[in-house]
Protein backbone atom coordinates (compact mmCIF):
# COMPACT_ATOMS: atom_id res chain seq x y z
CA UNK A 1 0.00 0.00 0.00
CA UNK A 2 1.59 3.32 -0.81
CA UNK A 3 2.50 5.72 2.28
CA UNK A 4 1.31 8.87 -0.17
CA UNK A 5 -2.55 7.48 0.45
CA UNK A 6 -5.08 9.93 -0.01
CA UNK A 7 -8.13 11.63 1.91
CA UNK A 8 -10.69 9.74 2.12
CA UNK A 9 -14.09 10.92 -0.12
CA UNK A 10 -17.18 10.45 -1.19
CA UNK A 11 -16.48 6.95 -3.30
CA UNK A 12 -14.74 4.98 -0.45
CA UNK A 13 -17.72 5.18 1.67
CA UNK A 14 -19.45 3.15 -1.16
CA UNK A 15 -16.62 0.84 -1.73
CA UNK A 16 -16.49 0.34 1.94
CA UNK A 17 -19.91 -0.55 2.73
CA UNK A 18 -20.24 -2.90 -0.43
CA UNK A 19 -16.85 -4.70 1.03
CA UNK A 20 -18.41 -5.36 4.26
CA UNK A 21 -21.62 -6.33 2.94
CA UNK A 22 -19.33 -9.03 0.91
CA UNK A 23 -17.50 -9.77 4.53
CA UNK A 24 -20.80 -10.20 6.09
CA UNK A 25 -23.20 -12.21 3.48
CA UNK A 26 -20.23 -14.00 1.80
CA UNK A 27 -17.97 -14.65 4.63
CA UNK A 28 -18.12 -16.46 8.17
CA UNK A 29 -15.31 -14.10 8.89
CA UNK A 30 -15.98 -11.41 11.76
CA UNK A 31 -13.76 -8.15 11.86
CA UNK A 32 -10.67 -9.38 13.61
CA UNK A 33 -10.07 -12.37 11.60
CA UNK A 34 -11.11 -10.63 8.20
CA UNK A 35 -8.51 -8.13 9.15
CA UNK A 36 -5.91 -10.99 10.17
CA UNK A 37 -6.27 -12.35 6.88
CA UNK A 38 -5.74 -9.39 4.59
CA UNK A 39 -2.72 -8.50 7.00
CA UNK A 40 -4.63 -5.21 7.95
CA UNK A 41 -4.88 -4.32 11.69
CA UNK A 42 -8.22 -4.24 12.71
CA UNK A 43 -8.72 -0.52 13.23
CA UNK A 44 -7.30 -0.54 9.41
CA UNK A 45 -9.91 -2.64 7.90
CA UNK A 46 -12.92 -1.13 10.23
CA UNK A 47 -12.12 2.17 9.01
CA UNK A 48 -11.69 1.32 5.31
CA UNK A 49 -15.17 -0.60 6.17
CA UNK A 50 -16.96 2.54 7.01
CA UNK A 51 -15.27 5.05 4.42
CA UNK A 52 -12.90 6.77 6.60
CA UNK A 53 -9.78 5.72 4.63
CA UNK A 54 -9.11 6.14 1.08
CA UNK A 55 -9.49 2.90 -1.13
CA UNK A 56 -7.77 2.10 -4.09
CA UNK A 57 -8.69 -0.57 -6.66
CA UNK A 58 -5.82 -2.80 -5.39
CA UNK A 59 -6.94 -2.95 -1.97
CA UNK A 60 -10.03 -3.91 -3.39
CA UNK A 61 -8.80 -6.70 -5.27
CA UNK A 62 -6.23 -7.93 -2.17
CA UNK A 63 -9.70 -8.03 0.06
CA UNK A 64 -11.79 -9.97 -2.41
CA UNK A 65 -9.33 -12.57 -3.37
CA UNK A 66 -8.65 -13.40 0.54
CA UNK A 67 -12.13 -13.08 0.73
CA UNK A 68 -12.54 -15.84 -1.69
CA UNK A 69 -14.78 -13.71 -4.13
CA UNK A 70 -16.09 -15.53 -7.63
CA UNK A 71 -13.58 -14.06 -10.28
CA UNK A 72 -17.09 -12.08 -12.07
CA UNK A 73 -18.13 -10.22 -8.85
CA UNK A 74 -14.69 -9.50 -8.15
CA UNK A 75 -14.05 -8.02 -11.34
CA UNK A 76 -16.88 -5.96 -11.35
CA UNK A 77 -16.18 -4.59 -7.72
CA UNK A 78 -12.25 -3.82 -8.78
CA UNK A 79 -13.80 -1.79 -12.01
CA UNK A 80 -16.40 -0.16 -9.72
CA UNK A 81 -13.29 1.07 -7.61
CA UNK A 82 -10.93 2.07 -10.29
CA UNK A 83 -14.15 3.97 -12.28
CA UNK A 84 -14.86 5.83 -8.88
CA UNK A 85 -11.48 7.34 -9.33
CA UNK A 86 -12.04 9.45 -12.41
CA UNK A 87 -13.22 12.57 -10.79
CA UNK A 88 -13.85 16.03 -11.05
CA UNK A 89 -12.05 18.96 -10.93
CA UNK A 90 -11.18 18.09 -7.24
CA UNK A 91 -8.74 15.56 -8.67
CA UNK A 92 -6.24 18.19 -9.62
CA UNK A 93 -5.46 20.40 -6.49
CA UNK A 94 -5.29 23.90 -7.09
CA UNK A 95 -2.64 26.05 -6.03
CA UNK A 96 -2.99 27.67 -2.67
CA UNK A 97 -5.86 25.43 -2.10
CA UNK A 98 -6.02 23.07 0.95
CA UNK A 99 -6.34 18.66 -0.25
CA UNK A 100 -9.87 19.23 2.39
CA UNK A 101 -11.53 21.22 -0.52
CA UNK A 102 -10.79 18.58 -2.94
CA UNK A 103 -12.32 16.20 -0.55
CA UNK A 104 -15.35 18.06 0.46
CA UNK A 105 -16.50 19.23 -3.11
CA UNK A 106 -16.08 15.15 -4.37
CA UNK A 107 -18.55 14.58 -1.21
CA UNK A 108 -21.01 16.74 -2.30
CA UNK A 109 -20.71 16.05 -5.90
CA UNK A 110 -21.80 12.88 -4.58
CA UNK A 111 -24.70 13.76 -2.12
CA UNK A 112 -28.50 13.44 -2.66
CA UNK A 113 -29.18 16.23 -0.29
CA UNK A 114 -27.41 18.96 1.31
CA UNK A 115 -27.89 21.04 4.53
CA UNK A 116 -25.92 24.53 5.43
CA UNK A 117 -26.72 25.70 8.89
CA UNK A 118 -24.18 29.16 9.89
CA UNK A 119 -24.56 31.52 12.89
CA UNK A 120 -22.65 34.08 11.86
CA UNK A 121 -22.14 34.05 8.12
CA UNK A 122 -23.45 32.99 4.51
CA UNK A 123 -22.47 29.35 4.19
CA UNK A 124 -19.92 29.23 1.25
CA UNK A 125 -22.23 27.52 -1.47
CA UNK A 126 -24.08 30.83 -1.45
CA UNK A 127 -21.10 33.29 -1.42
CA UNK A 128 -20.81 36.23 -3.84
CA UNK A 129 -17.42 36.45 -4.95
CA UNK A 130 -16.74 40.28 -3.16
CA UNK A 131 -18.31 38.90 0.12
CA UNK A 132 -16.06 35.40 -0.23
CA UNK A 133 -12.52 36.75 -1.24
CA UNK A 134 -13.19 39.32 1.80
CA UNK A 135 -13.90 36.85 4.43
CA UNK A 136 -10.80 34.85 2.78
CA UNK A 137 -8.17 37.68 3.34
CA UNK A 138 -10.23 38.55 6.99
CA UNK A 139 -8.90 34.55 7.70
CA UNK A 140 -5.38 35.50 6.46
CA UNK A 141 -5.91 34.06 3.52
CA UNK A 142 -2.68 35.00 1.10
CA UNK A 143 -3.66 37.49 -1.51
CA UNK A 144 -1.70 35.31 -4.10
CA UNK A 145 -3.72 32.26 -3.67
CA UNK A 146 -7.29 34.41 -2.83
CA UNK A 147 -8.05 34.35 -6.53
CA UNK A 148 -7.79 30.37 -6.56
CA UNK A 149 -9.56 30.17 -3.43
CA UNK A 150 -12.37 32.01 -4.87
CA UNK A 151 -12.03 29.69 -8.15
CA UNK A 152 -12.53 26.49 -5.82
CA UNK A 153 -15.58 27.96 -4.12
CA UNK A 154 -17.01 28.97 -7.29
CA UNK A 155 -16.45 25.21 -9.01
CA UNK A 156 -17.90 23.94 -5.16
CA UNK A 157 -21.21 26.65 -6.13
CA UNK A 158 -22.09 24.25 -9.18
CA UNK A 159 -23.69 21.52 -7.03
CA UNK A 160 -26.01 23.55 -5.58
CA UNK A 161 -28.96 23.54 -8.08
CA UNK A 162 -28.45 19.73 -8.85
CA UNK A 163 -29.25 18.53 -5.28
CA UNK A 164 -32.20 19.33 -3.02
CA UNK A 165 -30.27 21.99 -0.86
CA UNK A 166 -31.32 24.20 2.07
CA UNK A 167 -29.67 26.77 4.30
CA UNK A 168 -30.57 27.66 7.73
CA UNK A 169 -29.11 31.12 8.09
CA UNK A 170 -29.54 32.65 11.43
CA UNK A 171 -30.94 36.45 11.27
CA UNK A 172 -27.28 37.39 12.84
CA UNK A 173 -25.74 36.40 9.96
CA UNK A 174 -27.54 38.45 7.62
CA UNK A 175 -26.30 41.55 9.20
CA UNK A 176 -22.51 40.38 9.61
CA UNK A 177 -20.47 42.75 7.30
CA UNK A 178 -17.72 41.30 5.26
CA UNK A 179 -16.01 43.73 2.48
CA UNK A 180 -18.13 46.66 3.85
CA UNK A 181 -21.78 47.59 2.88
CA UNK A 182 -21.95 47.08 -0.86
CA UNK A 183 -20.49 43.74 -0.19
CA UNK A 184 -23.30 42.56 1.94
CA UNK A 185 -25.98 44.44 -0.06
CA UNK A 186 -24.92 42.13 -2.77
CA UNK A 187 -25.05 39.14 -0.87
CA UNK A 188 -28.19 39.49 0.37
CA UNK A 189 -29.18 40.15 -3.65
CA UNK A 190 -27.79 36.53 -3.99
CA UNK A 191 -29.74 35.49 -1.78
CA UNK A 192 -32.87 36.44 -2.62
CA UNK A 193 -32.21 35.29 -6.54
CA UNK A 194 -31.15 31.86 -5.14
CA UNK A 195 -34.81 31.74 -3.34
CA UNK A 196 -36.53 32.67 -6.19
CA UNK A 197 -34.47 30.11 -8.10
CA UNK A 198 -36.03 27.60 -5.51
CA UNK A 199 -32.92 26.71 -3.31
CA UNK A 200 -34.54 26.92 0.21
CA UNK A 201 -32.67 29.85 2.18
CA UNK A 202 -34.83 29.72 5.42
CA UNK A 203 -33.79 32.14 8.14
CA UNK A 204 -33.89 31.13 12.15
CA UNK A 205 -35.01 34.47 14.22
CA UNK A 206 -33.65 35.32 18.20
CA UNK A 207 -32.70 32.13 20.89
CA UNK A 208 -31.95 29.17 19.46
CA UNK A 209 -30.72 26.28 21.54
CA UNK A 210 -27.34 26.02 22.94
CA UNK A 211 -26.69 23.11 20.88
CA UNK A 212 -27.09 24.95 17.69
CA UNK A 213 -24.25 27.72 18.92
CA UNK A 214 -21.54 25.39 19.37
CA UNK A 215 -20.64 25.56 15.28
CA UNK A 216 -21.72 26.05 11.79
CA UNK A 217 -22.29 22.56 9.80
CA UNK A 218 -22.95 20.73 6.50
CA UNK A 219 -24.86 18.13 6.59
CA UNK A 220 -24.87 16.02 3.62
CA UNK A 221 -27.32 12.64 2.55
CA UNK A 222 -26.47 10.00 -0.15
CA UNK A 223 -28.87 8.08 -2.17
CA UNK A 224 -26.61 4.42 -1.21
CA UNK A 225 -24.62 5.93 2.15
CA UNK A 226 -25.36 6.91 5.58
CA UNK A 227 -25.14 10.51 6.48
CA UNK A 228 -22.24 12.31 6.60
CA UNK A 229 -21.53 15.74 8.49
CA UNK A 230 -18.67 18.53 7.54
CA UNK A 231 -17.70 20.86 9.90
CA UNK A 232 -15.43 23.39 8.71
CA UNK A 233 -12.46 24.90 10.91
CA UNK A 234 -9.77 27.19 10.79
CA UNK A 235 -7.15 25.63 7.93
CA UNK A 236 -8.85 22.38 8.21
CA UNK A 237 -11.73 20.48 8.33
CA UNK A 238 -13.34 17.30 10.29
CA UNK A 239 -16.33 14.68 9.41
CA UNK A 240 -18.75 12.89 11.40
CA UNK A 241 -20.02 9.72 10.20
CA UNK A 242 -22.52 7.18 11.29
CA UNK A 243 -24.02 7.37 15.12
CA UNK A 244 -22.32 10.61 15.42
CA UNK A 245 -24.42 12.24 12.82
CA UNK A 246 -27.37 11.51 14.53
CA UNK A 247 -27.86 14.34 17.20
CA UNK A 248 -27.44 16.43 14.06
CA UNK A 249 -29.59 14.86 12.28
CA UNK A 250 -32.29 15.98 14.94
CA UNK A 251 -30.80 19.49 14.83
CA UNK A 252 -31.95 19.52 11.47
CA UNK A 253 -35.65 18.68 12.19
CA UNK A 254 -35.25 21.29 15.11
CA UNK A 255 -34.56 23.86 12.48
CA UNK A 256 -36.95 23.26 10.54
CA UNK A 257 -39.34 23.75 12.86
CA UNK A 258 -37.82 26.71 13.94
CA UNK A 259 -36.82 28.75 10.52
CA UNK A 260 -39.24 31.06 8.65
CA UNK A 261 -40.45 29.63 5.58
CA UNK A 262 -38.87 30.31 2.22
CA UNK A 263 -41.22 33.14 1.58
CA UNK A 264 -40.78 35.10 5.08
CA UNK A 265 -37.21 34.47 4.86
CA UNK A 266 -36.83 36.32 1.57
CA UNK A 267 -38.93 39.12 2.89
CA UNK A 268 -36.66 39.30 5.55
CA UNK A 269 -33.68 39.55 3.80
CA UNK A 270 -34.87 41.91 1.51
CA UNK A 271 -36.32 43.81 4.11
CA UNK A 272 -32.72 43.77 5.89
CA UNK A 273 -31.26 44.80 2.10
CA UNK A 274 -33.51 48.16 1.84
CA UNK A 275 -32.08 49.29 5.48
CA UNK A 276 -28.07 49.08 4.09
Amino acid sequence: MSGQRKNPQARDRTIGAQLKAVRLEQTPLNLEAAARAIGWSTATLSRTENGKRHITSEDVAMVLAVYGVPMTQRGELIESARAGVQAGWWSRPLPGVLPDVGTLASYEASASALTDWSLNYIPGLLQTEQYATSLMIDDGAQPQDVTMLWLARQRRQAVVPKVDYVAFLHENALRMTFGGSGALREQLDHLVRASHRGQAVRVVRGRVPHRLLLHPWLLLHFADAPPVLHVELHGSSVYLHDDEVDSYVNMRSTLDRLALSTAESRSMIEQIRERL
